[in-house]
């Protein structure tokens, strides 16, 4: 039997209303890092997140049904979980 897909939770901080949308870099130096996703969309009717789950799909390679927002839908700073990549690879196409 195959072993599971791997699970990351990561913890993004979203900065809505960007100019173009990016994801990389570090916000602060807390531990675990925090991930740095700005979006072109604005914090208005969940846009922003569909923004932001479509941008962590694109950049890691894997599926929008992958991506999910698990906690703070509606804070800057929330926790998404990414099934199908492991964490040393999300580390390593991020420099975190």
């Amino acid at each position: 039997m195959p072993d599971p897909p791997a699970t990351v939770r990561l913890s993004v901080r979203v900065q809505p209303g960007a100019r173009q949308t990016r994801v990389g870099g570090r916000y602060g130096n807390k531990q675990p890092p925090v991930l740095i996703a700005r979006v072109a969309a604005p914090a208005v009717d969940g846009r922003a997140n569909r923004a932001l789950i479509e941008a962590l799909a694109d950049a890691l390679g894997v599926k929008r049904s992958a991506v999910r927002i698990v906690a703070g839908a509606s804070a800057r700073t929330k926790v998404v979980e990414v099934s199908g990549i492991d964490r040393p690879t999300v580390e390593r196409l991020f420099i975190l």
